[in-house]
């Protein structure tokens, strides 16, 4: 009996594989519970236009800061990214669906705005295991053929930080620090470099005034209908 409870003793002493302490780590990020929104000062970051090659370095500052964001991906992107977007799912980031190539879907039929989308979904679905829940329209264009054809909650915004325009960091966090209120949406874009050099500074900013970073999904809640579209979630 002895050896036998040093046996067991000895087992439970053992690391676990790095394999399935990865694991671990992953069913942990997934699982820790969201700010209630509805009494926490919650805002949602959004990163349209990826991945890209400065995506992982997004992802680490959102690590050190312990936040949530959501990113909405392009399908022709995601095969030249698949950790990275591995990476978005197992720390508990959200991913949407933002076309396949960038395509203004109110230019389209609504059977190539379906097969659009279902194309975009299966880039993703194939590394993650799951179709993304939104949409975001690329340009936030819509009609109403658009609207008809999409059969996931269409996010858009309510700040936009111009990053595309402006590719200066500083403008960036300037935009963002001012216009950013409890239950707001902002726009980003992950593909450039002075966006990304931005959010360590937007992250301090935020927190500092009390912000809670979560994803779309998590601060908009019940306003999330198939085919609606939301700017943000007050």
């Amino acid at each position: 009996m002895a050896a036998t409870g040093g046996l067991a003793l000895a087992a439970l002493l053992i690391p676990a594989s790095p394999a399935a302490a990865d694991t671990v780590l992953k069913a942990e990020a997934k699982s820790i519970a969201a700010p209630d929104c509805t009494k926490e000062k919650c805002v949602a970051l959004t990163f349209d236009d990826g991945p890209g090659q400065y995506t992982d370095k997004v992802l680490d500052t959102l690590a050190d800061h312990d936040a949530k964001a959501t990113f909405y991906l392009l399908g022709s992107n995601v095969g030249n990214f698949p950790d990275t977007v591995e990476r978005m799912a197992d720390e508990g980031h959200e991913i949407g669906n933002h076309s396949w190539k960038h395509d203004d879907l109110a230019t389209l039929s609504g059977s190539a705005v379906k097969d659009d989308i279902e194309r975009t979904d299966k880039a993703i679905e194939d590394v993650t295991g799951e179709k993304p829940a939104t949409v975001r329209p690329p340009y936030g264009s819509l009609d109403d053929t658009a609207r008809e054809a999409i059969d996931k909650p269409i996010v858009l915004w309510d700040v936009d930080t111009l990053d595309w325009q402006s590719r200066d960091a500083g403008a960036v966090t300037d935009v963002t620090l001012e216009e950013t209120d409890r239950g707001s949406v902002v726009l980003f874009h992950d593909i450039h470099e002075s966006t990304v050099d931005a959010i360590p500074g937007i992250l301090d900013g935020l927190a500092d005034d009390g912000y809670e970073f979560v994803t779309v999904s998590d601060l908009a809640g019940d306003d999330l209908e198939p085919g609606v579209a939301i700017t943000d979630a007050r």
